[in-house]
């Protein structure tokens, strides 16, 4: 064991009653603080993301192919399956699913309300994992069948408004040719996915009914939706769709479908950031405060050792070690407290939030390993440099002054 970190131990030492042993816990407390914060912001941050992101792509896929005059619009120019190159596109690596749907902008009608929706119309391909678990009541539409099936689903919000349960008639009217033309549905199941936007609007059933009120044959859709593995292929994989797919047909990624949702859930970075920056510096500022405190305490004992011959790196390095064991405990107890509060809130929810205001329900949390790792070497680089800093004092401390400092 060499002498610094020796002579470091006593000065930390639990032992004794000194001016800077309750210093030296509160130095502890406010890294383990700083670390908490960043550790919980990045946290947040990442899982409201993925929430919101998963959500949107859950209503829209992660890809959408649509003819090029028929951008936001819910009465679709048809798409041919032949031009939507679905085999092709299907092989593509990265691609998940293909999906053909339909869109049919209607009203359901009560005897007390009137509600604009959208019907989607999908076949019986569709992936409806999604809404398997945002399903609050009833089952998925059933559309395996050789005839259409009648079966729709509808958002919890849409319910509530219009006094719909499972099992319930709904009757839709459309619009075709200045003319209004009914339908007749039945609810099989509610939904609600905390999407205000999409909740409010959506309906889905059997995609058949919106090609025959369009008389629209066998090979034509409103387009096609793709599902991909890896959200960060988004780019990669929609350029090569779209060089797939013919040249009559547009390809847009869920991001240019929705960018206001996604430039909204993108702010938030610019948020953490801050926070992170600020929690770096107070974590260093605390790691100064301590380190001078320490110095200002044992002014005699740097005296002494200057006197004896000892060199100043070697004095700097007795309180670098000193403060260095204040910073990893700091982090060691910061750790704990963030982790085990993200693991609480990840299984039990136990902060809610306002669904409306939020799209979701409680504070989403998710985190790996690699984060967590950055974030704690990156807090410890910055407390290490910040150190350096008042360590160059003990240069300036005279033995003779020292020995007479009181």
């Amino acid at each position: 064991m060499n002498f610094e970190y020796f002579i470091s131990r006593r000065i930390r030492s639990k032992k004794g009653d000194t001016f800077s042993r309750p210093i030296i816990k509160v130095s502890i407390a406010g890294i383990s603080l700083g670390l908490a914060v960043m550790l919980i912001s990045v946290a947040i941050l990442q899982g409201f993301q993925k929430q919101v992101r998963d959500k949107i792509v859950g209503f829209g896929a992660h890809i959408q192919v649509a003819a090029f005059d028929s951008n936001d619009s819910f009465e679709p120019s048809p798409v041919s399956l032949e031009d939507a190159a679905i085999a092709e596109v299907r092989k593509i690596p990265g691609v998940a699913g293909v999906y053909p749907f339909f869109l049919k902008a209607g009203i359901i009608k009560t005897d007390d309300e009137i509600h604009g929706v959208v019907l989607k119309g999908v076949d019986s391909t569709y992936d409806w994992s999604f809404f398997s678990e945002k399903l609050k009541d009833g089952t998925l539409p059933e559309i395996n069948g050789k005839e259409a099936s009648n079966d729709v689903l509808i958002s919890s919000k849409m319910a509530r408004m219009l006094g719909f349960k499972p099992g319930d008639d709904l009757r839709m009217y459309f619009i075709i040719d200045n003319n209004a033309r009914g339908r007749k549905f039945r609810i099989s199941g509610i939904y609600d996915t905390g999407l205000g936007e999409f909740d409010d609007m959506y309906v889905f059933g059997d995609g058949r009914h919106i090609r025959k009120l369009n008389q629209w044959d066998s090979t034509l859709v409103s387009g096609i939706e793709i599902k991909i593995d890896r959200f960060e292929d988004l780019g990669k994989i929609s350029e090569e769709v779209y060089h797939t797919v013919s040249y009559k047909l547009n390809t847009r990624t869920i991001r240019q479908l929705y960018p206001q949702l996604f430039d909204w859930v993108e702010i938030q970075d610019i948020n953490v950031l801050i926070i992170l920056i600020l929690m770096a510096l107070v974590s260093g500022i605390t790691v100064i405060s301590t380190l001078l405190i320490l110095i200002l305490e044992h002014t005699r004992d740097i005296g002494l050792l200057k006197a004896l011959g000892a060199e100043t790196r070697s004095i700097r390095k007795i309180f670098i070690y000193a403060t260095a064991y204040i910073a990893g405990y700091g982090l060691l107890w910061g750790n704990i407290a963030a982790l085990g509060l993200i693991y609480l809130q990840y299984k039990t929810g136990f902060i809610p939030l306002s669904e409306e205001s939020y799209f979701v329900s409680s504070v989403p949390v998710t985190i790996s390993f690699p984060e967590v790792l950055i974030i704690n070497l990156c807090t410890l680089a910055v407390c290490m440099l910040m150190m350096l800093i008042p360590s160059l004092v003990i240069r300036y401390i005279a033995p003779v002054k020292a020995l007479r400092f009181e």
